[in-house]
Formats: structure tokens, sequence, C-alpha cells
């Protein structure tokens, strides 16, 4: 009977466990990750905590509105901020006939006081302005290093719907055409000095995602997850069948693993998420016509009369559906 040398039979065992520590590696970046993606509540902004955890930014308009954003005091004073409950109203002036030489229309912008880098954001929402000519956006960015510091677009226009979700960024970042999302991608190149600024936007596959289809089915729930490695966003419509229990009841954690393929997916494939992306403030704002709503293609497209910025002065009334509903925004870290 043959014998293996000792030597010989420790030289084969250590190849055998190399072997399949190497295949078990190749197993483990082909499936799932094994470590769920579970994140604790951080904060929870409901009613009235948005009036200390959120500041009102009462500042020129960086994209160029129609627009008189108002500090805290004046919000609550116009009523154009009110929170209590779970309720939080964020809404511009609907009285108000503008001279075209005179101040803008007054609305809200808030920002949190916070910043974040990796966690996960829920919004629950149950109505965003609507309007011709409205502007409604909640996104997170660096205003102090934009765009290195990167910013994101959750929700942002002119009651066009499906929403788009995009990224703006410097310069050598972008996203592969081809992605596991439920939404369509437009352009991939995140550059703000390209595709004048468009960014890189994945538009959701749903009408309710915006707008008035989305005010109109109650609103619904929008996350958006970044890790040094990926950025994902998700929509559930309220009423739909598939918002995670743990979305819909604001739990205390949350496992992204189970939440299904997202509605967008910036992967860092092409682009280095962790050096392109600062740490975050939250911002939610309503402004009016500027660099994107105002152009008389995106404004006249959406079969909006004349000129955006005469709408706007001349139809006060036009506005009253131009508010924030939020019931919550939650950020797990």
């Amino acid at each position: 009977m043959r014998r293996d040398h000792p030597v010989r039979l420790m030289v084969s065992r250590r190849r055998s466990m190399v072997g399949a520590t190497k295949a078990a590696f190749v197993l483990a970046t082909l499936a799932p990750s094994a470590l769920a993606a579970t994140y604790s509540l951080s904060d929870n902004h409901v009613g009235t905590n948005f009036l200390s955890t959120f500041t009102h930014q009462a500042i020129a308009d960086p994209t160029r509105g129609r627009v008189n954003y108002v500090d805290q005091a004046t919000a609550l004073a116009q009523n154009l901020t009110f929170a209590s409950g779970n309720t939080l109203i964020l809404r511009a002036d609907s009285k108000t006939t503008l001279s075209s030489s005179g101040p803008s229309r007054n609305s809200v912008r808030i920002r949190s006081v916070k910043t974040y880098t990796t966690h996960v954001s829920v919004f629950d929402i149950r109505h965003m302005p609507q309007g011709c000519g409205t502007w409604p956006a909640a996104w997170e960015t660096d205003e102090a290093s934009w765009p290195n510091g990167g910013e994101v677009d959750i929700v942002g226009v002119n009651d066009q719907t499906p929403n788009a979700m995009t990224l703006h960024t410097g310069a050598n970042c972008n996203m592969p055409a081809s992605r596991t999302q439920t939404g369509t991608a437009t352009l991939n190149n995140c550059d703000v000095n390209a595709n004048g600024n468009s960014g890189c936007g994945v538009q959701a596959p749903t009408p309710d995602s915006y707008g008035p289809a989305f005010n109109n089915a109650g609103g619904g729930f929008y996350a958006m997850e970044r890790t040094s490695t990926f950025i994902k966003v998700w929509f559930w419509g309220r009423n739909a069948g598939n918002v995670p229990a743990e979305v819909r009841s604001g739990g205390n954690s949350i496992n992204t693993d189970t939440w299904g393929t997202p509605t967008a997916f910036f992967p860092n494939t092409q682009c280095d998420i962790a050096s392109h992306f600062d740490a975050h403030n939250i911002i939610i704002n309503l402004t009016f016509c500027g660099d994107w709503a105002g152009q008389a293609g995106i404004f006249n497209g959406a079969g909006c009369p004349g000129a955006c910025t005469d709408y706007v002065n001349n139809n006060p009334s036009a506005f009253t559906d131009a508010f924030w509903d939020i019931a919550a925004l939650r950020v797990y870290t």
C-alpha cells in the first residue's frame, strides 16, 4: 500500500484550502452580500422637529428663480411654514400679484443642520408643489464645495412626469449605460460642465412619481441610500403593495437589501463616489422658473402659457397647490 509523504500531504492540503478560499471569494463577489445592509434610525424629522433641525435659508436663489426665500419667522407669520403633529407644510405665497420690477414670490427653502455621508434618507411625502412654473426639489449637497462635493437630486418641474433622479458632480464621473434599475437612464455624464449641467439622470417608470399624479395618488415614499461605492433611489406610491413595512411605519431600523431593485442605481464603476461626494446637507425648497423650469422648452412644453416669469408674476391663485406636505423625513445611519 502506497503512503503519501507527510510533507507532500501537507502541501496538497494547503493547495486544496487555497483553491477553496479562492472559489468562495469568487462566489461571494457574484452573489448578493451575506451581510444585510442594515441601518439604524439616526434622525426622525416629524412636525415641529423640523423647526429646530432645519434652518430656513433667506438667500438669493442659486438657480436664479423668480423667488424670494424668507426666514423662519417670516415663513411662520405668513403661514408659508406650518408644523404640527406629523405634518410639515412648506408653501409659496398664493395671494400677491407681483410687479415685474418688484420683489419675487415669497417661498421657502430649508436645509438640515446636520450633514451626512453614508446614510439612508426616507421621505414620506403626502403632497408636493404643483403648477406651471413650479420647481420643487428635495435634494442633498454640500453648497460650499459644489459642484466638486456632488449633488443628489431625489425629487425635482412644471408638473412634468415622471420624476427624474439625478447626480451632478465635478469632472470624471460617469454612469454605465446598462445597470440594474427599474428606471430609464437619460444622460450618463454627471459632470456639470457637460450637457449644460443636465447631470446623469434616471426617469422613474411610473407617472405617479411626480406632480399632480403623485398628489392624486396620496403621495408616496422616496428613499435614497448613499455609500462609498453606490447611490440608490427607490420610489413607492402611497398604496403600492411593495412598500417595505419599515418604510411605511418609520421603523427604528431598515434593511435595504430587502427593498428590491432600486428605481435609480448609480454605481462607482466609472465614478469614484467617495471622492466626488462630500458630507451633505438635506435641502427641501420651492422655487419658480429659473435656470431649468424657466426655459421656454420646459415651461411651454408642459402646456404652460406665455413666459414663465410673467405667469408667476400675474397668477398668484395658480399657486394654491404649490406646497409640500411632508409626514416625515427619517435618516438612518
